[in-house]
């Protein structure tokens, strides 16, 4: 019994480490590859929950369109931050930005209030939920949804940014703007994308939390906000595949402390993990290329 619940637990950690993964692989793409900060991420998740939550209300439980539907939502919202916390600080010093995208997390969190109501919504039966046994492991039809869309996402990702020709053209401006606009490239254009795909995961992403735990709130992003954050840097904010390893094995390492302890302890456990991690290893999982003299 014993062992049974511990293979439970690792499951649970896994698929849990897989939505990890996807909210830090959008926050490693604002931040690491296209170069802007935010504060919005968090508030990004939960506009995508609420667009596929009206969705299923109205059109019926149709987990592909939900999945859209956040996707395209969180693309939109973007474009906005963009265009308000962005576009017009180019040139500003960095935390002008920044400063922007904390205010803006704030006006979409009490927005959400205001609109949707302060209480938890319920996000129940989207998906028929079955029990498949693989040998000693048991596993949802919810949970392999999970990790065969961060899987597929993920992948897609990886071969636009490696492969692609915009995905080159994005790693240039990330890196020198001035050099970028000298080949040819639409700076602002490119970052402008980025920053929406970045936004488009945390969408997607906030539509598998709320199938996972069946609900979603106004500040339902909050916390998931500090855990991109945490993933991320552990990829030491650069790498996007080594920010999603980093999500997976924050909640793997959660539910294996929930395991040996309480659900209360949850963050205390991920939150612990990341500062002894940065205490021996400063750099992460990214391999340390120099030191600075």
């Amino acid at each position: 019994m014993v062992s049974q619940y511990i293979i439970s637990q690792l499951v649970n950690g896994l698929c849990q480490g897989f939505i990890y993964a996807l909210i830090a692989l959008g926050f490693a793409v604002i931040v690491g590859v296209v170069g802007l900060a935010t504060f919005t991420h968090g508030e990004v998740l939960m506009i995508g929950a609420y667009a596929s939550f009206y969705l299923f209300l109205f059109c019926g439980n149709n987990i592909i369109l939900g999945l859209f539907a956040s996707f395209a939502a969180a693309w939109v919202v973007g474009i906005i931050i963009y265009k308000l916390c962005y576009e017009h600080f180019v040139n500003a010093p960095e935390h002008i930005s920044l400063i922007c995208t904390i205010g803006f997390s704030m006006l979409l969190k009490n927005l959400a209030q205001i609109l949707f109501g302060t209480e938890r919504k319920p996000m129940l039966n989207i998906v028929q939920n079955r029990i498949f046994h693989l040998g000693p492991v048991d596993i949802s039809s919810v949970q392999l949804i999970i990790i065969a869309t961060v899987i597929i996402l993920s992948t897609a990702m990886m071969m636009i940014f490696n492969r692609s020709r915009w995905g080159i053209a994005l790693r240039c401006v990330s890196q020198n703007r001035e050099a970028a606009a000298l080949v040819g490239i639409n700076v602002r254009r490119t970052a402008m994308i980025g920053n929406c795909i970045g936004c488009a995961m945390a969408g997607v992403a906030g539509t598998l939390i709320g199938i996972y735990y069946q609900s979603i709130s106004p500040t339902m992003g909050t916390t998931l906000s500090m855990k991109a954050f945490a993933a991320a840097t552990l990829g030491g904010l650069t790498s996007v595949p080594l920010s999603s390893f980093g999500g997976v094995i924050l909640g793997m390492i959660e539910n294996m402390g929930i395991a040996i302890s309480s659900a209360s302890f949850r963050d205390v456990f991920s939150f612990g993990f990341l500062i002894i991690m940065l205490v021996f290893r400063p750099t992460g999982f990214v391999k340390r290329k120099g030191v600075r003299p």
